[in-house]
């Protein structure tokens, strides 16, 4: 904490105390809602163990409803109240990623993605892991890939697909049966597409370093 003295101007000083810079950034706003949507992962987890239970599908759903908007006001506030921060570059694509990669997985296990939608949820944990890997090495080679417009609609595509897929059951009562669960492989197909397409513009973004024996010092 740092103390900071002024003077009012009638000869009296006042102590003020100020927060360091570290800590303001640890508690920010947009950390804090980063820090939200990986603490909703367990209780999203959670509830999804009971898929016969539709109470259970629509809590899970409100849970990950809010995470996923909490994504976008993260990074918006974050900007707006230059709040931006390595802290918080680093935790947003993390907690992203495993708030798909759980709720992926739980999926799979309670057969709502099954036979060979399978391998829509395979093709996008693998790139998510490949382009993780992509990102730590051109990070050490000092090359940025910049978010492509295409790579924010595969972004969208997961998160609103997920979202059907949790509520698939339950979505009987708004929809006519079986629809919520097609609308959501439906759009897990279109995001695994997109998945492929984003991940081979990483990849050819970073090929020529990955070919160069000089690009990272021993």
């Amino acid at each position: 904490m740092v103390l900071r003295q002024g003077n009012t101007g009638d000869g009296c000083t006042v102590t003020t105390r100020r927060e360091p810079a570290w800590k303001r950034r640890v508690v920010s706003l947009p950390n804090l809602l980063t820090y939200g949507r990986i603490l909703a992962i367990p209780l999203i987890v959670g509830l999804l163990f009971w898929p016969g239970d539709v109470a259970m599908r629509w809590y899970a759903l409100g849970i990950y409803a809010l995470a996923g908007i909490s994504d976008y006001f993260d990074g918006y506030l974050a900007r707006v109240y230059a709040q931006q921060s390595s802290l918080g570059r680093m935790l947003d694509p993390i907690a992203d990623k495993l708030l798909i990669a759980a709720c992926l997985l739980m999926l799979v296990s309670d057969g709502s993605i099954h036979s060979w939608s399978i391998w829509a949820a395979i093709v996008i944990l693998s790139r998510e892991i490949l382009v993780s890997g992509l990102r730590e090495f051109l990070a050490e080679v000092k090359v940025s890939v910049p978010v492509s417009r295409l790579a924010k609609w595969k972004t969208t595509a997961q998160i609103v697909c997920v979202g059907f897929l949790i509520a698939g059951p339950a979505g009987d009562a708004l929809l006519p049966k079986g629809w919520t669960s097609v609308i959501g492989i439906i759009l897990l197909w279109v995001a695994a597409i997109l998945t492929i397409i984003t991940g081979y513009d990483y990849m050819k973004a970073s090929i020529r370093h990955l070919m160069d024996d000089d690009a990272v010092e021993p």
